[in-house]
């Protein structure tokens, strides 16, 4: 990935951000377990908080200075998974698999953007997204394995 500029590397990140809301949000709609449908709905509520924060930057400084940073243990599930297209009705599982896959992504994107800036505000920003994406990471890979044990697996 080649920026030119900052303000490129904020966009590209906010594209990612909707994308990622707008695939939660469309997999809450078909999802018909309840339970299952506002956890996706809760992950697309909070890929938009981060589109905003990315929309934001200037306004947000404090919360960002303010956030505390802690180290998220990664059970690396999705380090063994092969990337998958999402198409529309997809089992629960396979949907799981995406997700997760789809979060170690997004934590390796804001990863490598920590490196194409020396400003250290914008990289204190892209650490804070970094462990979101690797909460959200944990708790899918959790929730999976809680799935597959169900499962018998």
């Amino acid at each position: 990935m080649n920026f030119e500029s900052i303000e490129e590397i904020l966009q590209f990140a906010i594209e990612k951000e909707e994308e990622a809301a707008a695939f939660y949000n469309d997999v809450a709609s078909q999802e018909p377990f309840s339970g299952a449908r506002e956890t996706f709905l809760d992950f697309a509520r909070e890929e938009e908080k981060h589109a905003a924060l990315l929309r934001d930057f200037e306004g947000s400084k404090e919360k960002i200075t303010e956030y505390k940073l802690k180290w998220v243990p990664d059970i690396k599930r999705s380090d063994y998974l092969v990337d998958m297209v999402y198409e529309k009705g997809m089992h629960y599982a396979d949907i799981l698999r995406l997700a997760m896959k789809r979060e170690e992504k997004a934590l390796a994107l804001y990863n490598e953007l920590q490196a194409k800036t020396d400003k250290d505000d914008y990289i204190r920003l892209f650490k804070v997204l970094a462990q979101e994406e690797a909460k959200h990471k944990q708790f899918l890979e959790g929730m999976y394995d809680d799935f597959m044990a169900e499962q018998g697996d």
